[in-house]
C-alpha cells in the first residue's frame, strides 16, 4: 500500500531538549518529499490532541528550523492516562482518540522522553498508530545507545566546569557544579570527566561524604590549589536543599575549605544543538517516516552501536537506562586517573 496522501501527525511532549525541531524537521521533510505524506503539527504535547490545536506543516514552516533550540511546536508535561480526581477516568485518551480520527491521522510521532514514551505505549494499545521518538538531556531511555540533547547538555556542562576551573585557581576554592540528570548519572559523569573534575557524585554511586572530604583534603596537602566537585542532581542527600548547595555546605564543615556551588540549571536545556545532536535527531525522525511508510507501528526509533534501529514501545515504557559502574568504561578510566566517586579513596 503506499503513502501518498497518507496523513501522520507529529508532537513533542515533556521538558523541552536541543534537537526537536532537527527531528520534527526529520520526520516531515522525509515524510512530504520521500513518502508524499501530508503532516499535521499538533501544539503543546498530548494537550494539543486533547484540544484539538493542530498547524499543517509543509516545506517551508520545515526550513531553518534545524538549528533552533525548543520546539516550534510547543510542549507540555500533560499525562493524558494520569486520573485527576473530579474528572471522569479515560477522559483524555478518548479525546485524543476522537481528535485523531476526526484529524484524519493514520500516524502519530511522539517525540519525548520517558514519560512520553510510555503514554505512546498506551496509546498504541488504545488502537493508535504511534512511532516514539526518544529526546532527552538526561541520556536515560531504554533501548537507545543516545538520545539527541545529551551532547549538548554535555558540552554546555563541559564549558561551565572549564569555566569554573579559572576562578578556582584564582581564590583556591573548592568549586561544586551541580548538573541535571535526575536519577542517572550520564550528564555529570561526561562531563565531569570531560571537564577534568576531581571528584564526580552521580546517583548510581553510593557516596560517604568522609571520603569526598579526605579526598579533597589530600589533594590541598599536597598543595593541590583548588577541586572541582560535578554533582549530578539526583544524587542521595539528607537534605531538601538542591544537591550542589548541600554537598557544597557539607564540604565546608567537613574540611574548612572554601568553598562554593555553582547550580548550572536549564541553561543545560536551551540554545541551538551541536552538530551531534543536529544529525541524530535528523537520522532518528527520516527513519520513524520510513517506519510509518512501512507501516512498523508500535515502536520507537533508536541508535544502538551506530545503527537507527525500531524497538517495540512496549519494552521501553516504565524502564531506565542507568550507568552501571562495574562495566562503565569512563568510571573505570576515571578511577585509572585519581577520580573520587565517593566509594573509595
Amino acid at each position: 500500500m503506499g503513502s501518498k496522501n497518507m496523513r501522520i501527525g507529529i508532537l513533542s511532549a515533556g521538558g523541552d531538549c536541543p534537537g526537536i525541531n532537527a527531528a520534527i524537521r526529520g520526520v516531515g521533510k522525509t515524510a512530504i518529499v520521500q513518502y508524499g505524506m501530508d503532516v499535521v503539527g499538533i501544539i503543546n504535547g498530548f494537550n494539543g490532541l486533547v484540544e484539538k490545536e493542530t498547524i499543517e506543516l509543509n516545506e517551508q514552516l520545515l526550513s531553518g528550523i534545524l538549528t533552533l533550540g525548543g520546539t516550534i511546536l510547543g510542549t507540555s508535561r500533560l499525562k493524558p492516562f494520569k486520573n485527576i480526581e473530579g474528572e471522569a477516568p479515560h477522559t483524555k485518551p478518548d479525546l485524543i482518540k476522537k481528535h485523531y480520527m476526526e484529524l484524519g491521522l493514520e500516524a502519530l510521532v511522539c517525540i519525548g522522553g520517558n514519560g512520553t514514551q510510555k503514554t505512546a505505549d498506551l496509546l498504541a494499545q488504545e488502537g493508535l498508530n504511534v512511532v516514539g521518538i526518544p529526546k532527552t538531556i538526561d541520556n536515560d531511555i531504554w533501548g537507545t545507545d543516545m538520545t539527541f540533547g545529551f551532547d549538548t547538555a554535555v558540552h554546555i556542562a563541559t564549558e561551565a566546569i572549564d569555566r569554573l576551573h579559572t576562578t578556582a585557581n584564582s581564590h583556591k576554592r573548592v568549586m561544586v557544579i551541580e548538573v541535571m540528570g535526575h536519577h542517572a548519572g550520564w550528564i555529570a559523569l561526561n562531563s565531569g570527566v570531560a571537564g577534568g573534575g576531581d571528584v564526580i557524585l552521580i546517583p548510581e554511586i553510593t557516596h560517604d561524604l568522609n571520603l569526598v572530604a579526605e579526598c579533597l583534603l589530600e589533594r590541598s596537602r599536597k598543595k593541590k590549589p583548588y577541586s572541582i566537585v560535578v554533582v549530578g542532581e539526583g544524587i542521595q542527600k539528607q537534605s531538601k536543599k538542591s544537591a550542589g548547595v548541600f554537598i557544597a555546605k557539607q564540604i565546608k564543615k567537613l574540611t574548612g575549605l572554601e568553598t562554593r556551588e555553582t547550580i548550572l540549571g536549564y541553561i543545560q536545556r536551551g540554545g541551538s544543538p551541536t552538530a551531534t545532536d543536529r544529525i541524530l535527531a535528523t537520522r532518528l525522525g527520516a527513519f520513524a517516516a520510513e517506519l510509518i511508510h512501512e507501516r512498523k507501528f508500535g515502536t520507537m526509533v533508536a541508535i544502538q552501536n551506530g545503527e537507527i534501529v525500531s524497538i517495540p514501545l512496549s519494552d521501553v515504557g516504565g524502564k531506565i537506562k542507568l550507568i552501571d559502574p562495574t562495566t562503565n568504561h569512563l568510571v573505570k578510566e576515571g578511577r585509572h586517573m585519581g577520580v573520587c566517586f565517593g566509594d573509595c579513596l
